[in-house]
């Protein structure tokens, strides 16, 4: 698939946003201020919002965007639009409140915690719903979502919150926890993705041009002498050093920096700059890894070409 890079960015970049909102939603301390309050939601929010702007980039009429909110009843794409708008008016709720008294509604953080955590998932169902990408359609494609927005989300509200320990643990503890799970679901998704094939859906050359009846299919020529939007959109080849050398710079900056700075600063008294810059690193691996999520996935469609 055709890696887009507006796509790349509203995953990425909401999912982290997503995650913050998911945090601070189920009470993640944070400097008791109206000012700190408010900043604290505008990055949440803005983040969020930032990456759904981007997607829409992305469309042929980015104008009619707002008509995809009617399909909700079938269409993933319409409810993570909807779930998403739900979220942020919530937050805007949720900080409004928090600035004028003070306080935070516990109700309404858990409902946002809860609308969050239902936008990210919506959003991976675009991608595992689809039965002719093979690699995207598994359980572990919305696992992978969840937890990496958990992660970025954990790792941010480290960097932006006064606490040192939840539920009786380090707050780096859980970070790097959240971080292990997120790029184990991945190493998961990597292996099958690996192993599976068009095979396992039923899909061949044969089936692809209809000629299969006949007897063992094999491309001559390419059906089109020039390009057309499927060979654009969905037809995208990668190089097999390319996507190792890819793969290793996500772990390296996604995983093994994001972890060694949570451990160095367990050491250190947890100071907040580090969990930022574990943050910043998890979001450079994350860039890699989704990149490689659209450029290494197979449609259907590339068998016919």
């Amino acid at each position: 698939m055709h890696p887009a890079v507006s796509v790349i960015f509203f995953t990425v970049t909401s999912g982290a946003g997503l995650g913050l909102i998911f945090c601070l939603g189920l009470g993640w301390p944070m400097p008791a201020s109206p000012l700190a309050a408010f900043l604290v939601s505008l990055l949440a929010g803005g983040l969020t919002a930032a990456g759904l702007i981007s997607s829409t980039f992305h469309l042929g009429h980015p104008e009619r965007a707002w008509r995809a909110l009617s399909q909700w009843r079938s269409s993933w794409l319409s409810r993570e639009g909807v779930s998403a708008i739900l979220t942020l008016t919530l937050l805007g709720i949720y900080a409004l409140v928090w600035m004028m008294t003070g306080e935070r509604v516990a109700w309404l953080g858990l409902l946002i915690s809860l609308f969050a955590a239902i936008t990210v998932f919506t959003t991976a169902m675009i991608y595992a719903q689809l039965k002719t990408v093979p690699d995207w359609h598994s359980a572990l494609t919305p696992a992978c979502y969840l937890a990496f927005a958990l992660a970025a989300g954990a790792l941010l509200a480290a960097g932006l919150g006064t606490a040192t320990t939840l539920i009786g643990m380090p707050v780096a503890i859980l970070a790097s926890a959240a971080l292990i799970v997120a790029w184990t679901a991945k190493l998961l998704w990597w292996n099958r993705a690996g192993t599976i094939g068009f095979s396992h859906t039923g899909s061949s050359i044969g089936t692809a041009t209809g000629l299969g009846g006949l007897g063992a299919v094999r491309l001559l020529e390419r059906p089109h002498s020039g390009e057309n939007y499927l060979t654009r959109e969905m037809v995208h080849k990668i190089g097999r050093k390319h996507a190792a050398r890819l793969r290793r710079i996500a772990l390296v900056t996604g995983c093994a920096v994001p972890l060694a700075l949570c451990f160095l600063a367990m050491a250190t008294g947890q100071p907040a700059f580090l969990f930022l810059l574990a943050f910043a690193s998890l979001m450079a691996g994350l860039f890699a890894e989704r990149w490689l999520f659209f450029a290494e996935a197979r449609h259907a469609v590339s068998l016919y070409y």
